[in-house]
């Protein structure tokens, strides 16, 4: 069904336009609008009150989603697109008139009405913008993966690509992500978040397509929300914890015993960068109440073990440590090269 254009005001209410001194009330004109992500249907209490109460409601879209589910409730729905000078006239009598929105909204419309008023030409009805289902927090991760369902079945690169052949950008957008927060820098961050969770989507997509152990986004976000109410008993149980110290024994507690393991080692990726292993596993041996001296060799590298198992225990991540202090030298580096350039 296609949209009806130039509709006017005697086709909208019968009544050609009345002007001056024996002008009916203005009436009321409500633009209801609607969210794609969620269930067709599924409105708020006033929206649906605002339905049933309405002398005409009217859409421009005859295949809005919505459409079905309110004839289903039977509300009459008239594909129309009337101009503002159309619909104000039509709101004649105090006559009320409900207007569902389409995806792109209403703007010509609403601008439409907003000249209108702004012209003090005539009495404007009653206006008002009524959501009918809103946006849950997270809702716009729906558009992410419809978007990454997408590029993965059109995209002649994205099409191509593997979990190892992606594993290079996941170090990377991770190291971008932590370099905006030492930065600061709040616009970076976003966008760097945003960057880490395409991955996450991206690999998850790649993983729906294996043949033998298949696996979906949401299995993912599932995984990860058992994990967590499962790790938090203080939270969603019945064990308390008042100091980050008790939250994290519950948390090696637990881990544990999911992960059955034999040695604190298990589970270090030996790929990290070196200060950080270390730092790793300094902790995990401090936090296991574990006697282990450290190993003795003249070799450079035995100084930075010492030196990371040393920030570990005072609390300073070495890495975030070296790198600041390795900013501060390209500074230096920085300085010296316009010292040296304006001194030619």
């Amino acid at each position: 069904m296609g949209y009806v254009r130039g509709v006017n005001a005697t086709s909208l209410n019968g009544d050609s336009n009345v002007t001056g001194a024996d002008a009916p009330a203005p009436g009321r004109i409500v633009l209801l609008t609607t969210s794609h992500r969620v269930a067709p249907g599924l409105l708020s209490w006033p929206a649906w009150q605002a339905l049933h109460g309405a002398d005409r409601v009217l859409c421009a879209d005859g295949a809005h989603p919505q459409l079905p589910y309110l004839r289903e409730a039977g509300i009459t729905v008239d594909e129309a697109s009337p101009t503002a000078e159309e619909l104000v006239d039509a709101c004649a009598g105090g006559r009320t008139l409900v207007v569902v929105a389409t995806g792109e909204g209403e703007p010509r419309l609403t601008d439409g009405l907003a000249r209108l008023a702004g012209s003090g030409r005539i009495q404007m009805p009653d206006l008002e913008l009524l959501p009918a289902s809103y946006d849950l927090p997270g809702a716009r991760l729906l558009d992410l993966v419809q978007v990454m369902d997408r590029i993965r079945a059109e995209c002649p690169w994205s099409s191509q690509q593997t979990h190892k052949g992606l594993a290079k950008y996941g170090i990377e957008e991770a190291y971008e992500l932590v370099e905006a927060i030492e930065e600061g820098d709040r616009d970076e961050l976003r966008e760097e978040l945003g960057d880490v969770l395409l991955q996450v989507v991206f690999h998850a997509r790649i993983a729906e397509e294996d043949e033998d152990e298949p696996f979906s986004i949401d299995d993912v976000a599932g995984g990860i929300v058992a994990k967590l109410i499962h790790r938090h008993p203080h939270v969603f149980g019945d064990e308390t914890a008042a100091t980050p110290e008790e939250v994290k024994e519950h948390w090696l507690r637990t881990k544990a015993v999911e992960k059955q393991r034999t040695s604190v080692t298990e589970g270090v990726p030996l790929g990290q960068p070196g200060l950080a292993l270390a730092a790793k596993l300094s902790s995990r041996v401090r936090t296991a109440g574990l006697d282990v001296p450290l190993p003795h060799g003249e070799d450079v590298g035995y100084e930075l073990l010492a030196m990371a198992a040393r920030a570990e225990a005072e609390g300073v991540d070495p890495e975030a440590a070296l790198r600041a202090a390795a900013r501060a030298y390209r500074d230096a580096i920085r300085g010296a090269e316009e010292t040296g350039a304006a001194g030619d």
